[in-house]
C-alpha cells in the first residue's frame, strides 16, 4: 500500500469519526495530515517527460571484452526533486565497474547515489527543468547478440506523497561475436562449382596453374602453352597443355546444437569450440571467394541464406553469436537434415562431436552426391582432460570409448567421407593448416 493512499484513509477515518462523534479532537488530529496531503500533491511535477539516449563504445566486440555503456538522462518538462533511476542489464552481461558519480551532471544540486543491485544499475538523483545526468559504466560478457531496454524511472515528490512511474526508451544492441582465427588456402573439392573464378580446381580444363592434360593446339592458344615434346612425334600437328581451371563454389557449414552431442557432466560443453570452428571456416571460405550459408540444427533449423563477401560474413557471424544448444524430438537425428537448402554435388561441412546414429545420414548425403567433409572437435579427448587420470576405471572407459569412436571415424572415411577429428587442446588455425592446408599456387605451378 502506497504512503498517499494510507494518509488518506487515516484522513478519511479521523474525518468521520469527528462528525460522527461531534469531538473537534478527532478534526484537529486530521488537520496536521490533510496539510501534508495538500503540500505533497501541490508539489508534484506538472509534466513528466524525459528523453535518454544510449551509446556503447563498441556494437561488436569478442567474448569477455570490456565495453563502456554511456546513458544520458534530459528533463524536458518541470522541475523533478526526486528520481529513482532503474538501467536493467541483459541477461548474460555483468558490470565489471562503474563510477561512484555521475560522469556529468547540469541540475539541481543533490547528492546522487549509484547502486549497482546484481544486474539492476540504480540512481537517485534531482533532476531540474531542462537538467541532464549522464552516468556511464563497463560491462562484458560470453558470446551473444544482446539488447538494452528502456530505463525504468519512478518520480517522487519532496514529501514521498505523490508517485509516478513511466518507461524512457534508451535501446542499445550489443554483438559479442565468437572468435575467429585466421585460416588461408583450405583444400576442398566438391563435385560441381559455380561460373566465377576462385581457388578450387573445377574438374575442367582451361586456364588455371595446374596440369589438366593435352589437347590439340586451337586458334588463339598462347605460344607459351605448346607441348613441344608431344608435337614433336607427330608431323603434321601441334599439341598443347591444358590446364584445370580454378573457380568459387557452393559451401553449406551446418553447425550441430544438439544438446545430447555437446553437453557433458559438470556443465563443461564442446559447442563454443564448435562455433570457434564454423566462424573460422566460413570466414576462409568467404575470403577465398565461395558462397557459403550456415544451417544451426538445434532445437529448430537456423537458416543463414548462402552469399558472398563481407556482408554474408557478417550475417554468419551474427547467427553464430546468437547460436544455442537444444534438444528436439524432431532434430535428434541427422534424418532431417533438408538438403534442399543445399545445391546438389556442392560442398558440406558438418561441425559436430558426432554420434554413432550420425553415420548413416552421412552416409547418405554422400550417395545422394555431396562432398561431405567433417569437422569434430574430439569430445573423449575433452571429456578427459577435466576427469581424474589416476583413477584406473577413468582410463580404461576412456580407452574403449575412444576406439569406439575411431572405428566410427573409419566407417565414415571408408565412405568416402573426409573426417578431421581435432583435438581442442590444439589452436584450429594449425590444425586446419595441417590437414586442410593447400600450398599457394606459384609453388604449386614449380610441383612443390
Amino acid at each position: 500500500m502506497s504512503r498517499s493512499l494510507l494518509l488518506s484513509l487515516l484522513t478519511y477515518g479521523l474525518l468521520l469519526a469527528g462528525i460522527v462523534t461531534v469531538q473537534g479532537a478527532f478534526l484537529a488530529l486530521a488537520l496536521p495530515l490533510v496539510t501534508y496531503l495538500l503540500i505533497g500533491y501541490l508539489q508534484a511535477p506538472e509534466t513528466i517527460k524525459l528523453e535518454a539516449t544510449r551509446h556503447l563504445s563498441a556494437e561488436r566486440t569478442s567474448p569477455n571484452s570490456d565495453v563502456e555503456v554511456t546513458v544520458t538522462l534530459t528533463n524536458r518538462g518541470s522541475n523533478l526533486e526526486e528520481i529513482l533511476l532503474e538501467d536493467d542489464l541483459p541477461f548474460g552481461l555483468t558490470i565489471r565497474s562503474g563510477p561512484s558519480s555521475p560522469l556529468r551532471m547540469s541540475s539541481s544540486p543533490l547528492t546522487t547515489v549509484p547502486v549497482f543491485f546484481g544486474r539492476t544499475n540504480r540512481h537517485l538523483l534531482r533532476l531540474a527543468k531542462g537538467g541532464t545526468y549522464t552516468f556511464a559504466y563497463t560491462v562484458s560478457g560470453p558470446r551473444g547478440g544482446y539488447v538494452f531496454d528502456g530505463l525504468g524511472v519512478q518520480v517522487n515528490d519532496h514529501l514521498a506523497v505523490s508517485r509516478s512511474k513511466v518507461r524512457v526508451e534508451a535501446k542499445g544492441r550489443l554483438f559479442i561475436l565468437p572468435p575467429v582465427t585466421r585460416v588461408r588456402n583450405i583444400a576442398i573439392r566438391p563435385r560441381r562449382t559455380r561460373v566465377y573464378a576462385g581457388t578450387i580446381p573445377a574438374r575442367a580444363g582451361g586456364t588455371g596453374t595446374e596440369f589438366f592434360g593435352v589437347r590439340e593446339y586451337q586458334p588463339g592458344d598462347p605460344p607459351h602453352s605448346i607441348n613441344w615434346r608431344a608435337s614433336a612425334r607427330y608431323s603434321d600437328t601441334l599439341y598443347a597443355n591444358e590446364y584445370q581451371q580454378e573457380r568459387v563454389a557452393d559451401v553449406g557449414i551446418v553447425l550441430d546444437g544438439r544438446l545430447r552431442t555437446n553437453q557433458f557432466g559438470r556443465g563443461h560443453a564442446l559447442f563454443e569450440y564448435s562455433v570457434q570452428a564454423a566462424a573460422s571456416l566460413a570466414d576462409a571460405l568467404l575470403n577465398q571467394g565461395n558462397r557459403v550459408g550456415l544451417l544451426l540444427y538445434a532445437s529448430f533449423l537456423g537458416w543463414t541464406f548462402p552469399g558472398y563477401g563481407k556482408i554474408q560474413r557478417e550475417r554468419i557471424l551474427h547467427a553464430l553469436a546468437n547460436a544455442k544448444t537444444g534438444e528436439s524430438q524432431v532434430f535428434s537425428d541427422l534424418e532431417h537434415i533438408p538438403t534442399r537448402l543445399f545445391p546438389p554435388e556442392s560442398q558440406l561441412i558438418f561441425v559436430s562431436p558426432l554420434m554413432e546414429d550420425d553415420l548413416k545420414p552421412l552416409v547418405r548425403l554422400r550417395a545422394q552426391g555431396y562432398d561431405v567433409l567433417v569437422v569434430s572437435p574430439n569430445p573423449v579427448r575433452f571429456e578427459l582432460s577435466y576427469l581424474p587420470s589416476s583413477d584406473p576405471g577413468v582410463e580404461l572407459a576412456g580407452r574403449i570409448i575412444h576406439m569406439e569412436r575411431l572405428l566410427l571415424l573409419q566407417r565414415l572415411q571408408r565412405a568416402n567421407i573426409h573426417v578431421l577429428d581435432w583435438d581442442v587442446k590444439e589452436p584450429f588455425d594449425l590444425f586446419v593448416k595441417r590437414r586442410l592446408g593447400r600450398s599457394p599456387a606459384w609453388l604449386r605451378a614449380i610441383g612443390r
